[in-house]
């Protein structure tokens, strides 16, 4: 088939690496003119890193990578209320690796350029007929047509608004999120995964990189503080201010006290080498992805708000969700319908998961119970309690062990 994929993200490059070599001619188009390696750090859960795996990309993970050995959850003292061991070393066939978002983006960007035809520059922002693009670049609208039409282009898609064209801005519940880096000396086992705190005042960081000859590592975090209380209607901070530079101001009155045994909180903020802010945002789950010969992908189809390391994961498994899909079906609609039966129920429950807190749900109980800490964690919550409910959100997640 000739595929046209507009976006040139994760989840759009997997795909048109997926599809690609499945046999397919296909072509990505992104509207930034030159890509960057922007952004800071993200989790591939262990099914996501198969996908990649089998587009010979392992190899180059392990080198810009560091694999995840465990998720470790703790209150906002520093004490820790459960760890989940994580990829290989928690029974998995594959890592789990944290990785800094524009270096694995721009290592599917080239993969992408070598394999198949990506342009840049290139927006779309409809389709006519059902299966021609109207694109806009630098030297005027053109168009381009194509058997099929995916729509990777992020939580303000184009294609989406097709879909759901009075769906108006994303929803927000009231929550900020700071994301930063920083080169630090390694904590705990340097490749751990720690989210502390509650949903009105969480820290979250892990490392995406080995440590340097001077021994400090680049540690991502992030920092989420709730500033309106959730409320219907509530209206996120306008598109033009997402990802705009944040400040100690906003963080060190709460987080500034945060100092572990482990880990010292305010340190990691202030020295942070960059440090961005974004509103905690989703969208309502869509009752159909596709129309006509055309269909949804990653933040496209399912925005989620970050918890669980969802987010480029649950992208990587619709690539390889559509190509499975086209690969059974020999009819089109028949191949699109088989890809959203197998992907948009699991996306809306995580979306509706993630809506309820997710895990964060644990760390919340904890507080609640035991505010100034505790001498002995099962004397405020039951540990197998705690463990059960983690693997029901990994189950329903789609996480997937498979042990030799």
């Amino acid at each position: 088939m000739n595929i046209l994929i507009a976006g040139g993200g994760i989840g759009g490059l997997t795909a048109a690496l997926t599809l690609h070599q499945r046999g397919h001619a296909v072509t990505v188009l992104e509207a930034v003119r030159e890509p960057r390696p922007l952004g800071v750090g993200i989790n591939l859960l262990p099914h996501s890193v198969g996908v990649l795996e089998g587009l010979g990309l392992l190899p180059a993970l392990r080198g810009m990578a560091v694999e995840t050995s465990a998720l470790v959850f703790a209150n906002r003292h520093g004490q820790p209320i459960h760890r989940d061991a994580r990829g290989v070393y928690g029974g998995y066939s594959h890592p789990q690796f944290s990785v800094h978002r524009g270096e694995l983006q721009m290592l599917l960007w080239r993969e992408a350029c070598a394999r198949l035809t990506v342009l840049s520059g290139q927006r779309v922002v409809g389709v006519r007929d059902g299966h021609v693009a109207l694109i806009d670049t630098a030297d005027g609208p053109r168009e381009q047509a194509a058997d099929l039409i995916v729509g990777a282009d992020g939580i303000h898609s184009a294609l989406r608004r097709r879909l759901a064209p009075d769906e108006g801005a994303p929803c927000w519940r009231g929550v900020m999120m700071w994301r930063g880096t920083t080169w630090a000396p390694p904590f705990l086992d340097g490749r751990t995964m720690v989210q502390a705190g509650h949903s009105r005042a969480k820290f979250v960081v892990y490392p995406i990189s080995t440590p340097r000859a001077d021994g400090l590592q680049l540690i991502n975090w992030i920092a989420d503080r709730r500033v309106r209380e959730s409320a219907p209607g509530l209206t996120a901070p306008d598109r033009a201010d997402w990802s705009r530079a944040g400040r100690l101001d906003d963080l060190l009155p709460t987080f500034g006290s945060w100092r572990f045994d482990w880990l010292d909180v305010p340190g990691l903020i202030t020295r942070a080498e960059q440090m961005l802010e974004w509103p905690m945002v989703d969208r309502d789950p869509l009752p159909c992805w596709r129309l006509g010969p055309s269909t949804l992908l990653g933040d496209a189809a399912h925005p989620m708000v970050p918890i669980g390391s969802n987010g480029a994961t649950q992208a990587i498994m619709d690539a390889q969700a559509l190509a499975d899909a086209l690969d059974r079906h020999a009819g089109l609609d028949a191949a699109l319908a088989a890809y959203e039966d197998k992907r948009r129920p699991l996306c809306a429950r995580i979306v509706e998961m993630n809506r309820q807190e997710g895990l964060d749900a644990i760390l919340d109980r904890v507080e609640a119970l035991a505010p100034e800490g505790f001498a002995q964690l099962a004397d405020v919550i039951d540990p197998a309690e705690v463990a059960a409910e983690v693997n029901a959100y990994k189950a329903a997640a789609g996480h997937q062990v498979k042990r030799a």
